[in-house]
């Protein structure tokens, strides 16, 4: 499998004891990233925006789909990509490859699964595999939910269905945003009616629903229920630039709790995605050591006490 190269840079400088002032650019003053509308990548990014303002950097979030975005990436409209699933996304990674000047800083969480799923009906109809499903056609109206329009998941179910696997050539891959995709297959699930969608974690859908995550595709999804690794992708350009902002990021690992618990928040809650990070990091301040050691405000000053003041820790 091909993969960037890690980024050196970054960590080169873990023992460089110059202040950020003296190491990073005017220009990084401004970090840019995108979202692709995913609510995981919306909670990590507002974490990242939260460090970034106490430290003295602003956060410009740009709304992407994931081509769009990884295009944006490599054409230097954007500096980091905190969503880099994968192997669900490799060929965009052996696209930014081939192009050069992007490295990987950190893979930023493990134990993610990404997979066709049903809901209790659907569990309760007899299917807990990807061969079930065709057999029972009627009941899921042979409809498959998706996210949106150009995601690397949609194109495998996509792909799953012009290949006629497990005889669903027939199904319509119906696609929307995650959140409208999520409130129909919640609105099917009081109804009764069987559903089979797109689902992953981290994401409190797995509490929310009753959710069966189906066996059988591991061509289509990976091993392990399309058992997946989140990786943080950054321009070489900017990394080197930007040292005291790349080293943040390199040091910057989520776990599937915490995101479940960000992600709860902006869904259910309503919170906006900053100010649940700053709520979370409050109750969790232990996390900081590791996220923002050898990092220092754009000031040069320690970069633990500034986001503690900023989140009234």
């Amino acid at each position: 499998m091909t993969t960037l190269r890690l980024s050196t840079v970054a960590l080169m400088l873990a023992a460089t004891a110059a202040p950020a002032f003296a190491q990073d650019a005017d220009s990084c003053t401004t970090v840019r990233m995108s979202n692709p509308g995913w609510t995981d990548i919306t909670a990590t990014n507002g974490v990242a925006q939260t460090l970034l303002q106490a430290l003295g950097y602003q956060a410009e979030i740009s709304t992407l789909s994931v081509p769009v975005g990884y295009e944006a990436l490599k054409n230097g409209q954007t500096d980091l990509f905190l969503g880099n699933w994968m192997p669900a996304q490799q060929k965009f990674r052996d696209d930014l490859d081939a192009a050069g000047g992007i490295e990987e800083l950190v893979q930023n969480l493990e134990g993610a699964k990404f997979t066709l799923a049903v809901n209790k009906p659907g569990d309760e109809a007899g299917v807990s595999d990807f061969a079930d499903l065709d057999a029972r056609k009627g009941a899921f109206e042979g409809k498959i939910f998706g996210i949106e329009p150009g995601a690397p998941a949609n194109q495998s179910i996509q792909a799953m269905i012009d290949a006629d696997d497990f005889g669903l050539g027939d199904w319509t891959l119906v696609e929307s945003g995650e959140q409208a995709m999520l409130a129909q297959v919640g609105r099917n699930a009081s109804a009764g009616t069987p559903t089979v969608f797109l689902a992953w974690a981290p994401h409190p859908m797995n509490e929310a629903i009753d959710i069966t995550y189906l066996s059988g595709g591991d061509e289509q999804f990976g091993p392990d229920y399309g058992g997946a690794t989140v990786h943080t992708l950054a321009r070489s350009e900017w990394v080197q630039n930007c040292p005291n902002a790349a080293k943040l990021f390199s040091q910057l690992v989520f776990d599937i709790p915490m995101e479940n618990q960000l992600m709860g928040m902006i869904l259910n809650d309503g919170t906006d995605p900053a100010d649940a990070a700053s709520a979370w990091l409050a109750q969790n301040p232990q996390v900081l050591d590791d996220w923002l050691a050898g990092v220092t405000t754009t000031q040069g000053d320690p970069a633990k006490e500034a986001v503690l003041a900023a989140i009234g820790g």
